[in-house]
Protein backbone atom coordinates (compact mmCIF):
# COMPACT_ATOMS: atom_id res chain seq x y z
CA UNK A 1 0.00 0.00 0.00
CA UNK A 2 2.22 2.82 -1.44
CA UNK A 3 0.58 6.10 -0.60
CA UNK A 4 2.85 7.68 -3.08
CA UNK A 5 0.42 5.92 -5.41
CA UNK A 6 -3.03 8.02 -5.94
CA UNK A 7 -5.15 4.84 -5.75
CA UNK A 8 -3.77 3.76 -1.99
CA UNK A 9 -3.36 7.38 -1.23
CA UNK A 10 -7.26 7.59 -1.68
CA UNK A 11 -7.99 4.60 -0.44
CA UNK A 12 -6.16 5.62 2.56
CA UNK A 13 -8.08 8.26 3.24
CA UNK A 14 -11.22 7.00 2.57
CA UNK A 15 -10.40 4.08 5.27
CA UNK A 16 -9.34 6.53 7.96
CA UNK A 17 -12.63 8.34 7.93
CA UNK A 18 -14.97 5.89 7.13
CA UNK A 19 -13.11 1.88 8.50
CA UNK A 20 -12.95 0.45 11.29
CA UNK A 21 -10.35 -2.14 12.66
CA UNK A 22 -11.10 -4.61 15.18
CA UNK A 23 -8.92 -6.90 17.15
CA UNK A 24 -9.75 -10.33 19.33
CA UNK A 25 -7.50 -12.81 20.99
CA UNK A 26 -4.94 -14.90 19.15
CA UNK A 27 -4.31 -12.31 16.65
CA UNK A 28 -7.43 -12.19 15.33
CA UNK A 29 -9.18 -9.08 14.12
CA UNK A 30 -11.17 -7.23 10.57
CA UNK A 31 -11.50 -4.89 8.86
CA UNK A 32 -14.46 -3.30 8.00
CA UNK A 33 -15.82 -0.46 5.61
CA UNK A 34 -19.68 0.02 5.37
CA UNK A 35 -21.03 2.63 3.12
CA UNK A 36 -24.51 2.74 1.09
CA UNK A 37 -25.06 -0.03 -1.09
CA UNK A 38 -25.53 2.41 -4.66
CA UNK A 39 -21.97 3.07 -3.75
CA UNK A 40 -20.90 -0.47 -4.20
CA UNK A 41 -18.89 -0.08 -6.74
CA UNK A 42 -16.37 1.32 -4.75
CA UNK A 43 -15.67 -1.26 -2.38
CA UNK A 44 -14.98 -3.46 -5.16
CA UNK A 45 -12.53 -1.35 -6.45
CA UNK A 46 -10.99 -1.67 -2.60
CA UNK A 47 -10.79 -5.44 -3.19
CA UNK A 48 -9.70 -5.08 -6.53
CA UNK A 49 -6.39 -3.28 -4.99
CA UNK A 50 -6.21 -5.41 -2.09
CA UNK A 51 -4.01 -8.36 -2.85
CA UNK A 52 -5.69 -11.01 0.22
CA UNK A 53 -8.85 -12.54 0.29
CA UNK A 54 -11.95 -10.11 1.43
CA UNK A 55 -15.75 -10.69 0.72
CA UNK A 56 -18.81 -7.87 0.40
CA UNK A 57 -21.87 -8.38 2.02
CA UNK A 58 -25.10 -6.24 1.59
CA UNK A 59 -27.75 -6.12 4.17
CA UNK A 60 -30.92 -4.17 4.95
CA UNK A 61 -31.34 -2.58 8.35
CA UNK A 62 -33.90 0.90 10.14
CA UNK A 63 -31.69 3.51 10.65
CA UNK A 64 -32.40 7.07 11.69
CA UNK A 65 -32.70 8.25 7.95
CA UNK A 66 -34.16 5.52 6.16
CA UNK A 67 -36.74 2.54 7.48
CA UNK A 68 -35.14 0.07 5.06
CA UNK A 69 -31.72 1.73 4.30
CA UNK A 70 -29.69 -1.26 2.08
CA UNK A 71 -25.80 -1.48 2.76
CA UNK A 72 -23.04 -2.65 1.44
CA UNK A 73 -19.57 -3.75 3.86
CA UNK A 74 -16.23 -4.98 2.66
CA UNK A 75 -14.50 -7.20 5.22
CA UNK A 76 -10.80 -7.86 5.59
CA UNK A 77 -9.60 -10.36 8.13
CA UNK A 78 -5.75 -10.84 6.80
CA UNK A 79 -3.17 -9.87 9.72
CA UNK A 80 -0.75 -8.77 7.29
CA UNK A 81 -2.91 -6.68 5.76
CA UNK A 82 -4.57 -5.11 8.38
CA UNK A 83 -0.60 -4.67 10.49
CA UNK A 84 0.20 -2.58 7.30
CA UNK A 85 -2.79 -0.29 7.87
CA UNK A 86 -2.49 0.16 11.19
CA UNK A 87 1.22 1.55 11.23
CA UNK A 88 0.39 4.07 8.40
CA UNK A 89 -2.25 5.47 10.90
CA UNK A 90 -5.27 3.62 11.08
CA UNK A 91 -5.80 2.84 15.07
CA UNK A 92 -7.60 -0.35 16.27
CA UNK A 93 -11.28 0.71 17.54
CA UNK A 94 -12.65 4.45 18.10
CA UNK A 95 -10.61 6.74 16.12
CA UNK A 96 -12.45 9.80 14.75
CA UNK A 97 -10.69 12.09 17.11
CA UNK A 98 -7.28 10.86 16.58
CA UNK A 99 -6.71 9.90 13.38
CA UNK A 100 -3.93 12.24 11.24
CA UNK A 101 -2.63 12.54 7.97
CA UNK A 102 -0.13 10.08 7.11
CA UNK A 103 3.58 10.66 8.12
CA UNK A 104 5.65 9.81 5.58
CA UNK A 105 5.06 10.84 1.56
CA UNK A 106 1.58 10.41 -0.07
CA UNK A 107 -0.29 11.84 -2.56
CA UNK A 108 -1.85 14.92 -0.76
CA UNK A 109 -5.27 15.72 -3.00
CA UNK A 110 -5.95 12.19 -3.45
CA UNK A 111 -5.80 11.09 0.21
CA UNK A 112 -8.08 14.21 0.92
CA UNK A 113 -10.53 13.42 -1.64
CA UNK A 114 -11.03 9.92 0.01
CA UNK A 115 -11.34 11.91 3.08
CA UNK A 116 -13.76 13.96 1.75
CA UNK A 117 -15.61 10.97 -0.16
CA UNK A 118 -16.66 9.40 3.55
CA UNK A 119 -17.06 12.34 5.89
CA UNK A 120 -17.53 15.37 3.61
CA UNK A 121 -19.80 16.76 1.07
CA UNK A 122 -19.50 18.70 -2.64
CA UNK A 123 -22.62 20.22 -4.52
CA UNK A 124 -24.87 23.28 -4.65
CA UNK A 125 -26.65 24.70 -1.02
CA UNK A 126 -30.56 25.38 -0.61
CA UNK A 127 -29.74 28.35 -2.31
CA UNK A 128 -27.84 27.34 -5.24
CA UNK A 129 -24.12 27.81 -4.51
CA UNK A 130 -21.24 26.18 -5.07
CA UNK A 131 -19.75 23.91 -1.98
CA UNK A 132 -17.44 21.51 -0.69
CA UNK A 133 -17.15 21.00 3.08
CA UNK A 134 -15.83 18.35 5.41
CA UNK A 135 -17.33 16.84 8.87
CA UNK A 136 -14.50 15.81 11.27
CA UNK A 137 -13.93 15.04 14.78
CA UNK A 138 -10.14 15.02 14.47
CA UNK A 139 -8.25 18.25 14.67
CA UNK A 140 -5.19 17.20 12.56
CA UNK A 141 -7.24 16.41 9.66
CA UNK A 142 -9.14 19.81 9.84
CA UNK A 143 -6.59 21.88 9.99
CA UNK A 144 -4.48 19.83 7.48
CA UNK A 145 -7.70 20.34 4.59
CA UNK A 146 -7.25 23.97 5.67
CA UNK A 147 -3.79 24.60 5.12
CA UNK A 148 -3.94 22.09 1.84
CA UNK A 149 -7.46 24.21 0.57
CA UNK A 150 -5.15 27.80 1.52
CA UNK A 151 -2.58 26.54 -0.89
CA UNK A 152 -4.23 25.53 -3.99
CA UNK A 153 -7.51 28.58 -3.55
CA UNK A 154 -5.86 31.28 -1.18
CA UNK A 155 -8.91 31.12 1.38
CA UNK A 156 -8.51 30.97 4.63
CA UNK A 157 -10.04 28.90 7.39
CA UNK A 158 -9.59 28.51 10.83
CA UNK A 159 -11.41 25.89 12.44
CA UNK A 160 -12.98 25.44 15.79
CA UNK A 161 -15.54 22.77 17.55
CA UNK A 162 -19.05 23.79 17.07
CA UNK A 163 -20.76 23.18 20.48
CA UNK A 164 -23.31 21.11 19.88
CA UNK A 165 -22.00 17.92 18.66
CA UNK A 166 -18.19 18.71 19.23
CA UNK A 167 -16.76 18.05 15.42
CA UNK A 168 -15.43 20.44 13.12
CA UNK A 169 -17.29 21.50 9.99
CA UNK A 170 -15.09 22.79 7.46
CA UNK A 171 -16.87 25.06 4.83
CA UNK A 172 -16.34 26.46 1.45
CA UNK A 173 -18.28 28.30 -1.32
CA UNK A 174 -18.72 29.92 -4.53
CA UNK A 175 -15.16 30.07 -6.35
CA UNK A 176 -13.35 28.69 -4.28
CA UNK A 177 -15.23 25.52 -3.99
CA UNK A 178 -15.24 25.15 -7.57
CA UNK A 179 -11.45 25.47 -7.73
CA UNK A 180 -10.84 23.10 -4.62
CA UNK A 181 -13.52 20.62 -6.25
CA UNK A 182 -11.79 21.12 -9.20
CA UNK A 183 -8.36 20.27 -8.03
CA UNK A 184 -9.55 16.92 -5.79
CA UNK A 185 -11.74 15.27 -8.31
CA UNK A 186 -9.80 15.18 -11.60
CA UNK A 187 -10.50 13.58 -14.85
CA UNK A 188 -9.61 9.74 -14.07
CA UNK A 189 -9.49 9.48 -10.21
CA UNK A 190 -10.73 6.86 -7.87
CA UNK A 191 -13.99 8.68 -6.28
CA UNK A 192 -16.94 8.11 -5.39
CA UNK A 193 -18.98 8.22 -8.64
CA UNK A 194 -22.12 10.38 -7.44
CA UNK A 195 -19.46 12.91 -5.78
CA UNK A 196 -16.91 13.68 -9.00
CA UNK A 197 -20.03 13.78 -11.14
CA UNK A 198 -21.26 16.69 -8.29
CA UNK A 199 -18.04 18.19 -8.73
CA UNK A 200 -17.88 18.27 -12.14
CA UNK A 201 -21.31 20.05 -12.40
CA UNK A 202 -19.89 23.07 -10.12
CA UNK A 203 -17.71 24.21 -13.40
CA UNK A 204 -20.66 25.29 -14.51
CA UNK A 205 -22.03 27.69 -12.05
CA UNK A 206 -21.48 31.65 -12.92
CA UNK A 207 -21.98 33.95 -10.17
CA UNK A 208 -25.00 36.21 -10.75
CA UNK A 209 -24.04 39.58 -12.08
CA UNK A 210 -26.07 41.13 -9.10
CA UNK A 211 -24.52 39.59 -6.93
CA UNK A 212 -21.28 41.36 -4.83
CA UNK A 213 -18.35 40.27 -6.38
CA UNK A 214 -16.26 37.95 -4.23
CA UNK A 215 -14.36 39.30 -1.06
CA UNK A 216 -10.56 39.76 -1.05
CA UNK A 217 -8.93 41.09 1.78
CA UNK A 218 -7.13 44.25 1.54
CA UNK A 219 -4.14 44.71 3.57
CA UNK A 220 -3.13 47.67 5.30
CA UNK A 221 -0.20 49.81 4.62
CA UNK A 222 2.31 52.30 6.08
CA UNK A 223 1.08 55.44 3.94
CA UNK A 224 -2.62 54.37 4.83
CA UNK A 225 -1.86 54.29 8.77
CA UNK A 226 -0.12 57.57 8.18
CA UNK A 227 -3.24 58.81 6.97
CA UNK A 228 -5.42 57.21 9.23
CA UNK A 229 -3.68 58.36 12.26
CA UNK A 230 -3.23 61.95 10.99
CA UNK A 231 -7.33 62.41 10.10
CA UNK A 232 -7.96 60.85 13.71
CA UNK A 233 -11.38 60.32 12.05
CA UNK A 234 -12.64 56.98 11.01
CA UNK A 235 -14.93 58.52 8.85
CA UNK A 236 -12.60 61.33 7.05
CA UNK A 237 -10.29 58.20 6.70
CA UNK A 238 -13.13 55.66 4.92
CA UNK A 239 -13.28 58.64 2.15
CA UNK A 240 -10.03 59.58 1.99
CA UNK A 241 -8.76 55.44 1.72
CA UNK A 242 -11.40 54.19 -0.28
CA UNK A 243 -12.32 51.93 2.75
CA UNK A 244 -15.03 51.31 4.88
CA UNK A 245 -15.84 53.24 8.21
CA UNK A 246 -15.73 49.82 10.22
CA UNK A 247 -12.29 48.86 8.79
CA UNK A 248 -10.70 52.21 10.11
CA UNK A 249 -12.21 52.46 13.09
CA UNK A 250 -10.86 48.79 14.28
CA UNK A 251 -7.31 49.67 12.45
CA UNK A 252 -6.84 52.92 14.15
CA UNK A 253 -8.20 51.19 17.31
CA UNK A 254 -5.34 48.71 16.99
CA UNK A 255 -2.73 51.56 16.06
CA UNK A 256 -3.63 53.33 19.15
CA UNK A 257 -3.06 49.92 21.47
CA UNK A 258 -0.34 48.65 20.23
CA UNK A 259 -1.47 45.66 18.56
CA UNK A 260 0.22 46.68 15.33
CA UNK A 261 3.08 48.46 14.95
CA UNK A 262 2.72 52.32 13.81
CA UNK A 263 4.09 53.67 10.59
CA UNK A 264 7.43 54.57 10.60
CA UNK A 265 8.46 57.96 11.27
CA UNK A 266 9.67 59.65 7.72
Amino acid sequence: MDLEDPNYAYMFGFLQADGHLSQQSRQRGRLTVEINARDIELLREFQRLTPYNSSITERVRSTNFAKNARSATWSLCSLEARTKINQLGLPYGRKSKTITPPRGEFSRRDYLRGVIDADGSVGYTGKGFPFVSLTTASTAIGAYLCRYAKGVTGAERIIKRNTRDDIYNVLYTMEVAQSLAAHLYYPGCLSLERKRTAADSLTTWVRPADMRAAYTKRTWNEREDRILLELNSPKAAAEALGRTTQSCNLRLWRLRTGQVLKPRVQ
